[in-house]
């Protein structure tokens, strides 16, 4: 029998009842549901001051990468902050580099006040290729997010819901790809 692929969840909201945060949960919950190991990283409660690089060892900066280093798949979730991801997962991935991120399979969530998120998901796809992770083409963005839960945190689209427990479960079903692709050289004939 194969092994549970461990899922982690990384918010990148510092808001009280965040909405990047409850979308994240429900795609944990579709990981969970498909057979992984899930949690979830919220900012508030780690110790992570401001990344400083000549103080890389500071607060909860060891437990973290250990945490991300350690998960077979990771979802990347965040706000729309001027067009942008938040201050406070730039922090997190900051800590993180090629040991945390090589090879990993990376669902990416971002969740926007107004009508637009295609630059942040492209900015999240940029910085998980740059430290060789290998990003989910299936990617959820949440447009007014202040409209689309009710107040138990349930989704009132259906059609939303299922593309995030998709993500969910994308991230269990390639959580051991080998994301290496294989190139055949082209040969000139004579």
């Amino acid at each position: 029998m194969s092994r549970r692929p461990k899922v982690v969840a990384i918010s990148g909201s510092l808001r009280e009842g965040s909405y990047t945060t409850l979308a994240l949960t429900h795609a944990l919950a579709a990981a969970e549901r498909a057979g992984a190991e899930t949690e979830l990283i919220d900012p508030r409660e780690w110790d992570l001051p401001l990344f400083d690089p000549d103080e890389r060892e500071v607060g909860d900066a060891e437990r973290l990468k250990t945490t991300v280093r350690e998960a077979d798949a990771l979802l990347l979730g965040t706000p729309v902050y001027h067009g942008t991801i938040s201050s406070a997962l730039k922090n997190v991935l900051d800590y993180c580099g090629f040991e945390e991120f090589e090879e990993t399979t990376v669902g990416l969530l971002a969740t926007a006040g107004g009508g637009g998120y295609g630059r942040t998901l492209e900015h999240l796809r940029t910085s998980v290729r740059t430290i060789h992770g290998w990003s989910l083409p299936h990617e959820v963005g949440i447009r007014k997010a202040y409209d689309q839960f009710d107040d138990d945190g349930e989704f009132v689209d259906p059609e939303l819901e299922a593309r995030v427990a998709k993500l969910g479960r994308m991230t269990v079903e390639y959580a051991f790809i080998e994301p290496t692709p294989v190139i055949e050289r082209a040969t000139v004939d004579d």
